[in-house]
């Protein structure tokens, strides 16, 4: 296996190689006062089968159906089962068992030790998961004594899992508890067990035969897990993580402060504060979500439900979203070679300027191959150049439909909206289009509405497309669903969509899976009781239902709307599995 880079969606990338023993994680981020990670870790991976798991040798099919074995027949029990081990290549369905062996802490001059060592572990654990999802996916068929002679397209699947052992460090005995607790891992045995030694001087049997499922790993917040310290800014009179401490300090004499309360206040010297901090405008947009200055997760469960009524239904009381210009979600894309990146939009007169990770920050992949699917899309015309793994800067200055539009890295939101709704094909959609003051209304209405907000979606730190991210509890919609819906209705907590890409060079069936299948992502991590995610596109839009569909979406029916018949396209978090990389 060569040396690979992995992307975290907290902007920082670790080295991954083949060591004896096992496989090692680095850090590329040496700075010691920013970074959360340790110098690196090494894991014990491996496949493990049996005996009867050879039925039919199969490099596409597993064997496995359940990652807890039942007992066998009391005419088996005697017999020995031969097991299996063997080297890890490629993913399997089921077989595949991890650990982590070994933790390389630097020196304690560089790095204090960690605040929760169980955070740190729980932190190398989920990077190691996200490299490992990130793998080639195995075939989803199983293969049984009862399907063997099934065709494989026939034969039933079953979900993607990958066994943690109790070896190495997660011996310990409340150690996998913890992560248990945490949810990064499971198990099937759910019953307390019969060991009254469990977890006082030993672990009980139940803790042996850990895993974790693709499907609810898409499903954790990175923010529970990963986070990162608020860089200072420099020339900044103001504190980097917090503008006042809990308990003030008195003030000094040469306090600026002391001098504007007493009335003394120099005009000059308030002047030249303004000019040593030039990072007072736009450009110093709000936090990410994974920003922490206190080395803690940035992660928050949801609170307790309170019940208001819009317009005479009844709904949950709405957190607030993000503020104007943070960015919400991140993610490195592979096929692509560049970070999706959503924020939301801005009333701002300036620019939004992108400070997240580029493809061109930090470690790229050596091997810039373009993927297969990627190459025929390119010669099928369904992509444009763009799609390919090419680095891009976020400013890089690409030509535009218009030239009369400068670089949309240069234009503020209300720009970008004139621009792209003024497009024919957005119009046609839209009806938006007309002059700039119409598209500042429009996101001036979009900002103050109580259930939705808008989002500017990048590629690299350039805006390409246009969202609203809606509540369909208190949205018009939620009149006009039929009761013959899976849910008889809208509940509480479905979320809706509405989308358009106005950059040429970001359009194409991929690009659009991609974004589309992260928009469905955030809503499942935004709140865990969502649990169902609808569009509805217009009916003449075949080519958003067909985008729609490959992303998992299926249409559930036809609605009505005030000005336009609409298929109504839903998703489900039972159906869903991954997002597209």
């Amino acid at each position: 296996m060569p040396p690979s880079i992995v992307h975290l969606p907290n902007g920082q990338t670790l080295t991954v190689n083949v060591v004896f023993g096992g496989i090692q994680f680095k850090a590329n981020e040496l700075n010691p006062h920013h970074n959360a990670f340790p110098a690196g870790w090494t894991i014990v991976i491996h496949s493990e089968d049996f005996d009867e798991d050879h039925l039919l040798p199969s490099s596409h099919a597993s064997t496995i159906s359940s990652p807890t074995e039942p007992p066998p027949p009391a005419g088996e029990a005697a017999k020995e089962k031969k097991h299996h081990v063997h080297r890890f290549r490629k993913p399997t369905l089921r077989n595949d068992h991890l650990f982590i062996s070994t933790i390389s802490n630097p020196s304690s001059n560089d790095f204090r030790p960690a605040n929760s060592p169980t955070r740190q572990i729980a932190m190398m654990l989920w990077a190691t998961l996200w490299w490992y999802y990130h793998q080639p996916p195995p075939s989803p068929y199983l293969t049984t004594a009862a399907s063997q002679n099934t065709p494989e397209e026939g034969r039933p699947k079953g979900e993607w899992i990958v066994n943690i052992n109790r070896e190495g460090i997660f011996k310990g005995k409340h150690l996998l508890p913890k992560l248990e607790r945490m949810g990064l891992v499971a198990t099937e045995d759910s019953s307390v067990g019969v060991d009254p030694a469990d977890g006082v001087s030993t672990m009980a049997e139940g803790w042996n035969r850990m895993f974790v499922s693709q499907r609810t790993f898409w499903q954790l917040d990175a923010r529970i897990y990963l986070f990162t310290l608020s860089p200072t800014q420099a020339n900044s009179p103001f504190p980097s993580v917090s503008p006042a401490v809990s308990r003030s300090a008195s003030p000094s004499r040469n306090s600026a402060n002391l001098s504007a309360s007493a009335g003394r206040h120099d005009n000059d010297n308030f002047s030249n504060t303004l000019q040593a901090a030039p990072n007072l405008n736009r450009n110093n947009t709000p936090p990410g979500p994974f920003t922490s200055g206190s080395n803690l997760p940035t992660f928050y469960p949801p609170p307790p439900a309170q019940y208001t009524f819009t317009n005479g239904i009844r709904h949950p009381v709405r957190p607030k979203p993000p503020r104007q210009g943070e960015t919400f979600y991140t993610r490195w894309i592979p096929s692509l070679g560049q970070y999706l990146s959503f924020r939301v939009a801005s009333l701002s007169k300036q620019p939004c300027v992108y400070h997240g990770p580029t493809s061109t920050t930090g470690p790229t992949q050596e091997n810039t191959t373009l993927p297969q699917h990627t190459r025929e899309s390119l010669r099928s015309g369904t992509l444009t150049p763009s799609d390919s793994t090419v680095p891009k800067t976020a400013t890089t200055n690409s030509s535009t439909d218009n030239p009369a539009f400068p670089s949309t890295t240069t234009m503020t939101d209300t720009q970008l909206l004139h621009k792209w709704m003024n497009d024919p094909r957005v119009a046609y959609s839209w009806g938006e289009d007309g002059p700039l003051e119409h598209q500042e209304q429009f996101l001036t209405t979009a900002l103050s509405s109580r259930h939705s907000f808008p989002v500017i979606a990048s590629f690299d730190g350039k805006p390409f497309a246009y969202f609203e991210l809606y509540w369909v509890r208190e949205d018009r919609l939620s009149a006009h669903l039929p009761s013959s819906t899976t849910t008889g209705g809208a509940g509480s907590w479905d979320r809706g969509l509405h989308v358009l890409v106005g950059e040429q060079e970001f359009r194409g069936s991929h690009r659009v899976k991609v974004w589309l299948s992260a928009l469905v992502h955030w809503c499942w991590l935004s709140d865990l009781r969502t649990e169902r995610v609808v569009m509805e596109p217009r009916v003449d839009n075949g080519k958003l239902r067909g985008y729609c569909e490959g992303v998992g979406f299926w249409k559930e029916g036809e609605v009505s709307l005030g000005h336009k018949q609409s298929n109504l396209m839903v998703i489900r978090r039972e159906g869903w599995v991954a997002p597209a990389l």
